[in-house]
């Protein structure tokens, strides 16, 4: 007869796949994320709602957040607002607020983790590919955290903003130097609205997380045979990628009440991997210039 104790043990699930707060924990709270149709926003936002929380999920394509919030509503029972916005333009981000409003009551939460990004040597780059990504990442954050803001003064809200930046964003990157430029921006601004706003209990927060591979997302940065030759999980001490749930267990801890007393902080979870070696694309000068002309179509074409 095999061992009882064994055999549960063997079929547990690993708990990084493991959701960590109790059910209730978002209960009644409205979230807004930011590029939530796809990625590490869907994977946030899925989670969010097994805990109880309305989600409002945006992105440019409407027709991909009306999908995903189909799919997570069959999957956790709970409710999506699907609202598409370029949160490079205040007004769209002004109606996305306005929409969480009149369908939920109020907004709680927003999660500014819209993002783009792309490898190349910076030389190679126009001016208006670097406006590109500074104007999604930082000014697409500045953007809701500024409507947001005034919403929750005003109506003497206590809100709390969660912004996704990277582990470069206080190291700085080769190669990716728009988004590292951004990120520190984001970053910045994260500890400037903790000391400013906190007085209206409004708390504000930053994740830096290391590899967290998406399909589309991966695909498009590194694309062709570039993620099989720079396999991002040997720069990282514990020898893995992030799993999703992982990094949604942290984003639900600091949104939730249970943090209530920490404001200003980036907490960083990359499996030790910046502490192994600043900035993740340096490794990149090994790329020939031939190789960074390929990149590049391969980029244009994505």
């Amino acid at each position: 007869m095999s061992d009882p104790i064994k055999t549960n043990a063997a079929e547990k699930k690993p708990e990084s796949t493991m959701g960590m707060l109790r059910e209730d924990a978002l209960k009644g709270k409205t979230i807004i994320v930011t590029g939530g149709g796809t990625g590490l926003g869907r994977s946030m936002g899925s989670y969010f709602l097994k805990l109880g929380a309305n989600l409002v999920i945006t992105s440019r394509k409407l027709d991909v957040l009306k999908q995903t919030a189909s799919e997570m509503e069959a999957e956790t029972g709970g409710k999506v607002l699907a609202v598409a916005c370029d949160v490079r333009k205040y007004e769209e981000v002004e109606n996305v607020l306005k929409q969480a409003v009149e369908t939920f009551g109020r907004v709680d939460v927003l999660v500014n983790n819209a993002a783009g990004n792309f490898i190349s040597p910076t030389e190679r780059l126009s001016a208006n590919a670097f406006s590109s990504i500074i104007d999604i990442v930082l000014k697409g954050s500045v953007n809701c955290s500024l409507a947001l803001g005034k919403y929750w003064i005003g109506e003497k809200i206590p809100g709390n903003i969660l912004n996704i930046v990277t582990t470069y964003a206080f190291t700085g990157s080769a190669y990716v130097v728009p988004s590292a430029c951004a990120k520190g921006g984001v970053l910045a601004m994260t500890r400037s609205l903790a000391a400013e706003w906190g007085r209206h209990g409004i708390r504000t927060n930053a994740i830096a997380p290391g590899p967290f591979p998406t399909k589309g997302a991966w695909d498009r940065l590194l694309p062709g045979d570039m993620l099989k030759k720079f396999d991002f999980k040997n720069r990282v001490p514990l020898k893995r990628m992030g799993e999703h749930q992982e990094l949604a267990n942290l984003a639900a801890f600091l949104v939730s009440g249970f943090s209530g007393y920490i404001n200003g902080e980036v907490i960083t979870i990359d499996g030790g991997e910046w502490l192994q070696g600043a900035g993740q694309f340096n490794a990149l000068e090994m790329v020939p210039a031939e190789m960074w002309d390929s990149i590049e179509q391969a980029t244009r074409r994505a």
